[in-house]
Order: structure tokens, then sequence, then C-alpha cells
């Protein structure tokens, strides 16, 4: 009696150990739990840690609360001003409400994927191609917004929406490249004409000043042949000032008093006799009327 007193109790140990073991249920930190009873939603959502249920008759789906990182592939699309380009995008995302994610809708990770897609197709369609490459912040909001209305109703709450990469045609990247070659050589000419602009002012505050001062040439003409004689040139160009020039045509021309022009005491023209000379032809001259000029003593 003693003997199936005792078989009987570690029978139903075992069958109490068995369904413990059946309708246990660890829930991990970062999941929830639907409990299914018979098919329906029973009792509240279950929270981490161990959830003992009724084993044949209850089911316990776990839904993951992280956020989730998904990847939206490349759409292929026209903007706006017909511009055929590749764009792609990640959204991220999380659930809020785990019956909602598990009872209205069969897959809510399909679900945001494909309703990513689309938007970011629309998103296309309705923007330029200025806007894509430099203003992604207003679409990336726009973006978010499109796909988070009808996904607040699946229990999934977006929290950012960010366009990776825009991909454009080759031909399309040329024409880029050009623009901004162009661009950038219209600023380089702009400012060599403003530096030559400037530089010619200065030229022509200095010109000014060598003109009240003749010696200023003179002394910039020096600096010049020591410059250049400085690069062990074989070579010596000299420049000749033109009012040198103008300083030797002014000495040849004749002044009223029938003198050299511009020439010092003492100096006669090129061409004439000396004075000394002069007197001594005089005093040798023969008479003139059958009279002899006298001699100076």
């Amino acid at each position: 009696m003693v003997q199936e007193l005792l078989v009987a109790v570690v029978v139903a140990l075992c069958v109490g150990a068995l369904y413990l073991a059946a309708g246990a249920r660890v829930v991990k930190q970062y999941e929830r739990g639907v409990l299914f009873r018979l098919g329906r939603v029973t009792g509240a959502v279950r929270q981490p840690g161990f959830n003992l249920v009724i084993p044949f008759a209850d089911r316990l789906h776990k839904v993951n609360m992280q956020i989730v990182t998904l990847p939206v592939p490349a759409q292929e699309g026209i903007t706006r001003d017909n511009v055929t380009v590749r764009v792609d995008a990640v959204v991220y995302f999380r659930v809020v409400d785990a019956v909602s994610a598990l009872v209205k809708v069969e897959d809510y990770k399909f679900a945001v994927s494909q309703m990513a897609q689309t938007s970011l197709r629309s998103i296309i369609g309705k923007s330029d191609l200025d806007d894509l490459l430099s203003n992604r912040e207003q679409l990336n909001q726009g973006l978010e917004l499109m796909i988070d209305s009808p996904a607040v109703g699946w229990g999934v709450q977006v929290d950012r929406v960010e366009i990776k990469d825009v991909s454009l045609p080759d031909t399309m990247k040329r024409s880029m490249a050009r623009q901004a070659e162009a661009d950038r050589e219209r600023r380089a000419r702009i400012i060599n004409a403003d530096a030559e602009f400037q530089a010619s002012k200065k030229l022509a505050e200095a010109a000014q000043q060598m003109a009240s001062t003749p010696a200023a040439l003179q002394l910039r003409l020096l600096q010049t042949i020591v410059a250049v004689a400085a690069e062990k040139n074989s070579t010596l160009v000299l420049p000749f000032p033109v009012e040198l020039l103008r300083f030797l045509e002014r000495a040849q021309q004749p002044t009223p008093n029938g003198g050299a022009g511009l020439g010092p005491p003492g100096l006669s023209a090129p061409g004439q006799p000396d004075p000394g000379e002069r007197r001594a032809r005089a005093e040798e001259a023969p008479e003139v009327d059958g009279r002899q000029r006298p001699r100076s003593s």
C-alpha cells in the first residue's frame, strides 16, 4: 500500500513537472508577450520574466520592442525637373503596441518596408534634383510623415527616416562638373580683373609720383638692373628711358641767338666750331678791299 502511494506521488510530480515545463515561458527584457488562448487575445501583455501558460490551450507570441533598422532598396524615379535618379534610404522604427502589431497587420516589418518604398518613389517625383542633393533634411521629414501616418494603426512608430545616397547618370555628373568648373573659372576671372584694376590704380599713382620727381625713374631703373642681375642671366636687357631721348632732342634744337640749346656754358652745339677757333681764323684772314685787318694785341 505504501509502495503504491509512493508510486502515485512520483507520477504526480512527474506530471506536474511536465506541465510546468510545457507551460513555462520566459520573456526577455526587450520583448513583450501576447497570449492567445484558443485563438483569442487573453489578458494583458505579458511583461519580461517568467510566465506560465496553459499547455496546448495557450500560445504566447513574443514581440521585439527594440528599434529596428530597415534598409529601403534603391528606388529609381524621375524628379520634377525630369532627371532620372536612384535613391535609397533607411528607416528606424519600433513597436509601441504589441497587440496591434500582431493582430492588425500580418507582417509589420514587410508592411513598413513596402510603405517606405512607395513613399520614397512619391518623394522623388515631387522633388527637384537640387532638393534631393542639398535639402535632404526637409525631404526626410516629409518621408517620415508619409510612412508614420499608416504605421500608427499597426502599433508601429517611425523614429527617423534618412536618405542615404542619390545616384545620378554619368551624363548628368559630367554636366554638373562642367557647370561647377565654369562657375569657378568665372569667379577666377572676376578676381583677376579686380586685381588688375587695383594694380592699375596703384601704377597710375606711382607714375604721377615719378613724374613729379624725375630722379625716382633713374632709381627705379637701377633697382630693375639689380633684380635682373641677381638671376645669373647671360643676357642683360637694359631699358632706355624715353625721357633721355627727349632731352637729346631738345639739346639739338638751335636757340634764337644762334647758339646751341640746353648746352652748358663754354660748349658749342654739335657741328659748330669752337669760339677760340673762330677767333684764330679771323686774325689770319686776308685783306678785304686792299686793306689788312689789324691784329689784336
